[in-house]
């Protein structure tokens, strides 16, 4: 069966702003009721652990930290004949795994039809769990375009009633990991 929708979030939530494509997935699911066609990962910073799921989907979306040379907290959407064009300079740590793996589900003819890059540049990138104060306002504008894109593909999300504060974002509120 195929995956109509695989959302990734890319990041080290170790790093502070470099764990904030993590952090929009986890809200994501967090706020949202995620329909079955739609699989939400926490890609974190792993590579080709991701290639399987990866595998014949329809729409990848990925969110990750981008170093663009942009201000910090810009917001930036790539897709599908942009993607290559963004692997041509390192905007980011994530992006050699990333290219890579598309470049062989390419070649073996599993590449998913779309690929959407939702990107923030980082205001921080200090060892700390937790996002920086700016970037956790940042990180629902980075939410809001995903739901977008997401919807743009026919699906509707529906709010949750009430919202699950994620694994990351209640570790980062107690300021440890893990806590007791």
């Amino acid at each position: 069966m195929t995956t109509e929708i695989l959302v990734i979030g890319l990041g080290n939530v170790l790093m502070q702003d470099e764990g904030v494509g993590v952090r929009a997935v986890e809200a994501l699911e967090g706020l949202y009721e995620i329909p079955d066609d739609i699989v939400v990962m926490d890609g974190g910073t792993t590579g080709t652990e991701l290639l399987e799921p990866m595998r014949d989907v329809k729409h990848l979306i990925v969110t990750d930290s981008v170093n663009t040379g942009d201000p910090e907290g810009t917001l930036l959407r790539l897709a599908d004949e942009q993607v290559p064009a963004f692997f041509q300079t390192k905007i980011s740590n994530h992006q050699l795994g990333l290219s890579d793996l598309l470049g062989l589900l390419q070649l073996q003819g599993q590449s998913p039809q779309t690929v959407t890059i939702i990107g923030m540049v980082p205001y921080k990138l200090e060892e700390s769990l937790g996002l920086s104060p700016e970037t956790e306002e940042r990180v629902y504008k980075m939410l809001e375009m995903l739901v977008a894109e997401i919807e743009s593909r026919g699906f509707k999300l529906k709010k949750r009633p009430t919202p699950i504060v994620g694994f990351w974002s209640q570790h980062a509120q107690n300021g440890c990991l893990p806590c007791a």
